[in-house]
């Protein structure tokens, strides 16, 4: 794969899709402080169900406007309250389940580390540590939550190296920066390096990693997983045997 080929997609993505979902919500991980970092830890476990961007959003946005953006206020907001905010936003596919993970998952960061996060990544040893870490709060965190949290810290918390999963690799794959499938812990890691490379090679100064991979898990949900390759923003760089039909 040359340069030219990985940065020709790479900056359509950036230009399209590669607004990072924190960002776009207005949470600034930038600051690295505690607050900031459990608002976007609040919005990835909304993020972690197949659910629509638009109704995270509009859940998020309910959270924040009842200020339930702390651990201790969501416990304090109890199962009843918190289906009824997230029924508000339109999260009510999965309103009962959402609860009761949160008021779990809450709870065990209280207990264990005060409610701050920026204290359970000091206390990871090491980047799969810190996975660990994160999944043991709660049944409802599992790899695509941490995934997705860990992603937008990237270059913030120093430990913060999350493997890519299954949209991002979809998309991937498609595209041709990489041709591996991720079926094992050792692919994954060696997609990561190679899409680390993809952004290197492409020289865009303005943003970072972490907005390719924000473009790539759109790209994959909202295309790729879809077949939507005819209204595919980055179709002419497709690899995906449904391009011959486009």
């Amino acid at each position: 794969m040359g340069e030219m080929r990985a940065s020709e997609p790479t900056l359509t993505l950036i230009r399209e899709l590669g607004e990072r979902f924190s960002k776009k919500i207005g949470i600034d991980l930038e600051t690295k402080k505690s607050s900031e970092i459990f608002k976007w830890f609040l919005a990835s476990i909304l993020f972690g169900a197949r659910i629509t961007e638009k109704i995270v959003v509009n859940t998020y946005r309910e959270f924040e406007a009842r200020n339930l953006l702390t651990p201790s206020k969501i416990l304090n907001t109890g199962w009843d309250g918190l289906v009824e905010v997230l029924d508000e936003g339109g999260y009510v596919r999965y309103d009962f389940k959402t609860a009761t993970k949160l008021l779990e998952v809450m709870g065990a960061l209280e207990k264990r580390y005060k409610g701050d996060l920026n204290n359970l990544h000091k206390a990871a040893s090491d980047s799969r540590r810190l996975e660990q870490m994160l999944t043991s709060l709660g049944k409802g965190i599992g790899p695509v939550t941490v995934s997705i949290f860990l992603r937008e810290l990237r270059g913030i918390w120093e430990k913060a190296d999350p493997m890519p999963q299954e949209l991002v690799i979809q998309a991937s794959r498609n595209l041709g920066f990489t041709k591996l499938a991720g079926k094992d812990e050792k692919e994954r890691l060696l997609i990561l390096k190679q899409l680390k490379d993809v952004w290197r090679q492409s020289e865009i100064k303005k943003g970072s990693f972490i907005d390719l991979e924000a473009a790539l898990v759109r790209l994959g949900r909202d295309f790729c997983r879809k077949n939507r390759c005819k209204t595919c923003l980055v179709r002419v760089h497709c690899e995906h045997p449904h391009r011959a039909n486009v």
